[in-house]
């Protein structure tokens, strides 16, 4: 059988929507972004005082009454709110309006890693103050599972078309947004809202305490003084459409989706494989993708967790593959400024991909001090570079060995 080849179909970006910890909304997270802003504070979800770490990067200032999301006055937990309010930005950045357009051929692909979280910890907490399950509120029970978050956004804004959620950890976010562009290259969808959300989690923060992977104050990506990363919350959605759909309503275009790579490390299941082979193949994938060489990239944004083994090995994998032009490549990390965001982090790192290439700016690796003879590479440090940013890729490698890769191209007619 020819294998499948949808080049043929650009694939472009025309909406943008963003909740994070140092903005909300794309415009407000940009200009906190590239100004190098932290949303690190006290952590206020939860009493965390017999931990090492108090602090993270939690959304602020965020009324989901804020934002007329049509049809959506429904009980929800807070990714889902997350979720419906960053779509609702990102349709109306695109000027599209769901009533205007056929609802079989818009569909929505959301990735996440604990889902409604907030929803089951509530549960358990109600069970361990008062066993009696007669007490328990049974209306928390179908606002839990992960498939809710994209069926709350179809139904809130009446869409018809291919509806997924992907649980790939904090790979989530590109996997969703890889599998929007299938649909949208193999014609089974010509509009797709795509992204990830996580609210904040006691149960993701604890265990990553357990794993003694958490800083006790700032996440320092790629430093040779990183302590390990900060948890944070929060949704970034984008708008996907073919080329001719955007065309035919004149729409403004941010930049276009010119290929993913997908691989699994199949090593430990929460360790990278030290040679960093999972990571390569994903960037090699992605690039091929594209239809591009390593030498026609010009910014990573990097997974750049901050951790000891993560950010060692993601550098090695990027000098193995992209060789002398490493050298020349410019990359970064957003995390020390939001946080680990779980499944919303690679959808939020895609539209920083995608406004870097349409300003031509590129955000900084913020609390970078010291280097590291392991970590070599060029990590805009501390402060925003304006460069032209023609090819971006936009790095997300997950527990369990997920890896993805997305390559963002600057729109050129």
């Amino acid at each position: 059988m020819k294998p499948f080849d949808g080049r043929n179909i650009r694939v472009v970006i025309t909406g943008l929507g963003a909740i994070t910890p140092i903005g909300i909304g794309k415009e407000e997270f940009w200009e906190a972004a590239i100004h190098g802003q932290s949303g690190v504070a006290k952590i206020r979800s939860f009493d965390c005082s017999l931990f090492k770490s108090q602090r993270g990067c939690e959304v602020k200032n965020f009324n989901y009454e804020n934002y007329s999301v049509p049809n959506g006055n429904i009980a929800m937990g807070r990714g889902s709110q997350f979720g419906l309010a960053a779509a609702k930005m990102a349709l109306d950045d695109a000027g599209l309006s769901t009533d205007e357009i056929d609802a079989k051929s818009i569909g929505v692909s959301i990735g996440t890693t604990g889902g409604e979280i907030q929803i089951l910890e509530n549960i358990v907490n109600s069970l361990a103050a008062d066993p009696d399950r007669d007490k328990l509120d049974k209306g928390l029970f179908p606002l839990f599972p992960c498939n809710v978050i994209p069926g709350n956004i179809a139904r809130a804004f009446r869409i018809r078309g291919p509806h997924f959620f992907f649980p790939n950890a904090c790979a989530a976010g590109n996997y969703a947004i890889s599998y929007a562009s299938d649909l949208i290259r193999m014609g089974k969808a010509r509009i797709m809202i795509a992204g990830g959300v996580d609210p904040f989690s006691r149960m993701a923060f604890t265990g990553f305490c357990r794993l003694n992977t958490v800083s006790a104050g700032v996440c320092r990506a790629f430093d040779k003084n990183r302590k390990g990363l900060i948890l944070g919350e929060g949704a970034g959605m984008i708008v996907l459409e073919s080329h001719e759909q955007a065309i035919k309503r004149k729409a403004r275009i941010y930049a276009e989706l010119l290929g993913y790579g997908v691989s699994c490390d199949s090593f430990h299941v929460t360790s990278p494989n030290p040679d960093g082979s999972g990571m390569i193949a994903a960037m090699r994938r992605a690039l091929d993708d594209a239809g591009l060489t390593p030498g026609d990239v010009d910014y990573i944004s990097a997974h750049g967790t901050g951790t000891i083994i993560n950010d060692k090995v993601e550098t090695l994998a990027i000098r193995t593959l992209f060789k002398e032009h490493a050298e020349k490549l410019m990359v970064s990390s957003i995390k020390g400024m939001i946080g680990h965001t779980m499944g919303a982090a690679s959808a939020i790192e895609a539209v920083i991909c995608t406004l870097a290439a349409y300003e031509n700016i590129v955000p900084p690796t913020i609390h970078y001090e010291t280097k590291d003879p392991e970590c070599d590479l060029d990590y805009v440090p501390n402060a925003m570079r304006k460069a032209v940013v023609n090819i971006a890729m936009s790095n997300a490698f997950a527990f369990g060995g997920n890896n993805t890769s997305l390559i963002i191209g600057k729109y050129e007619g």
